[in-house]
């Protein structure tokens, strides 16, 4: 009765050990009313989930903390998007290519083939594209 006067669960209602045999003896909901005037019966508070432990964590967050590899879960692309990859792919290869044409590793007739082969993605890393070079005998002869 207490609980529905309190508009609580029946868990959540507390009653004061000294007091047990008045609210043995109440019988009508005015007498538990009074109780509860008395604070002799009382709703205990909602019991939640402590967010110390998820602030912190946020905090450090903030802190760019606890970004590394070893943080970081899905796919492949979730958290490094495709674009992102591929910019920073096709930046190296480039920067590779002028290195190479610079230091008249390849020609120009060469660099300019293999920039276009490097844009449409056929390699995966500057390593690829040496393989290749290595696999097409490219390299300039000294």
């Amino acid at each position: 009765m207490a609980a529905q006067i309190l508009k609580v669960g029946q868990n959540r209602v507390w009653i004061d050990p000294q007091r047990m045999d008045d609210v043995e003896a109440a019988i009508t909901r005015e007498e538990v009313k009074k109780l509860i005037h008395e604070k002799v019966i009382k709703a205990l508070p909602e019991k939640g989930v402590s967010r110390a432990r998820a602030k912190g964590i946020q905090e450090k967050k903030r802190k760019r903390r606890r970004k590394g590899a070893g943080s970081k879960t899905g796919a492949g692309h979730a958290k490094i998007s495709k674009k992102d990859a591929w910019m920073s792919r096709i930046r190296s290869l480039r920067k590779r290519l002028r290195e190479l044409k610079a230091s008249r590793a390849i020609t120009e007739a060469t660099y300019r083939k293999l920039y276009r082969v490097a844009g449409s993605g056929r390699f995966e890393s500057v390593a690829d594209l040496e393989r290749y070079l290595k696999a097409h005998n490219l390299w300039r002869k000294r």
